[in-house]
């Protein structure tokens, strides 16, 4: 029998092409799942519209994947859910992986199971565009330096949260940056996190962030200045609730 404390989420923003596929692959094997149609212009609302038995959050304008995960984290805590499953529609996430999330969740040892693209062997590891990967490379050894944490892989999508971690952090980044300021509060918050390996797809290396984050520079200062500003706001409220605390 299937745990009905469980729900995927996926965030989508004009995903026409992949949308029906991944929640029909995701049926087999969770229950609950929930769409953030991100301000879809194309015809992703009127296909959610069609599939019956899935929660749809639907965004008026595109507010951002930050923005999408934030909405998802509340609904989670507002309809009783144990554990929160996040998952990107493009198909460079394989839903036959949800069950290995469950299983790693439900061993209590992490209040976050993050996937990682570069735990695999080189040899089953598909090449990623080169400046993402050199800048994911670059924030996430940052990430580990600063935090004290020994990731792999910073801002895979492919997680696992447990609700009742996701109450004590108070996400307000909107975009792509987004888990930089996840994990420097899931470090100040002390949850517990662990690695789950997940095979590295790009199946079109053109995609776009879109605006200014597809110029790598510029996604890198706007990275560097999401986590300095998380980590300056953390410093902030340690000081304010224990002024002898250990800064991040």
């Amino acid at each position: 029998m299937r745990n009905n404390k469980h729900l995927l989420v996926i965030p989508a923003y004009n995903e026409d092409r992949f949308v029906v596929a991944m929640v029909q692959a995701a049926r087999a094997f969770i229950d609950n799942i929930l769409v953030v149609d991100d301000g879809s212009t194309d015809r992703t609302p009127a296909l959610l519209a069609d599939m019956p038995d899935i929660y749809v959050i639907r965004h008026p304008q595109n507010l951002g994947y930050g923005r999408s995960l934030r909405d998802a984290f509340e609904y989670s805590a507002e309809n009783g859910y144990d554990w929160l499953i996040t998952m990107d529609c493009d198909e460079q996430h394989e839903p036959s992986d949800i069950p290995r999330f469950i299983a790693e969740a439900e061993r209590d040892q992490a209040d976050i199971v993050s996937g990682s693209r570069y735990l695999i062997p080189p040899a089953d590891v598909e090449v990623a565009p080169a400046d993402r990967r050199r800048l994911n490379a670059w924030m996430t050894r940052m990430v580990n330096q600063r935090l004290g944490l020994a990731i792999t892989d910073a801002f895979c999508g492919f997680k696992a949260y447990r609700v009742d971690g996701l109450r004590r952090l108070h996400i307000s980044e909107p975009g792509y940056a987004m888990p930089l300021q996840l994990w420097v509060q899931a470090v100040r918050a002390g949850l517990r996190v662990v690695e789950l390996p997940i095979r590295l797809i790009y199946k079109d290396p053109m995609r776009r962030f879109g605006g200014g984050l597809d110029d790598p520079e510029y996604r890198y200062r706007h990275y560097l200045d999401v986590f300095h500003r998380a980590m300056a706001a953390g410093a902030a409220a340690c000081a304010v609730a224990a002024p002898v605390c250990e800064p991040c």
